[in-house]
């Protein structure tokens, strides 16, 4: 991640995914927090992937 484009690509992948309500993408920091109920670890990073990024490190609950 390098830009806000890149930000917004991965914010609307991963608000298609059911439970999130929120997404918080800090491309300084190349993290992405995720707000919501009943998330699927799987599917999130599934939607990162298809934004075009890979999943780095672990996924913190």
């Amino acid at each position: 991640m390098s830009c806000d484009h890149c930000a917004a690509g991965i914010t609307e992948e991963l608000l298609q995914v059911p439970g999130v309500s929120d997404v918080d993408v800090d491309v300084a920091k190349g993290t992405v927090t995720v707000d919501g109920a009943e998330l699927d670890d799987a599917l999130l990073r599934a939607a990162i992937v298809e934004a075009g990024y890979e999943v780095r490190g672990s996924v913190a609950a």
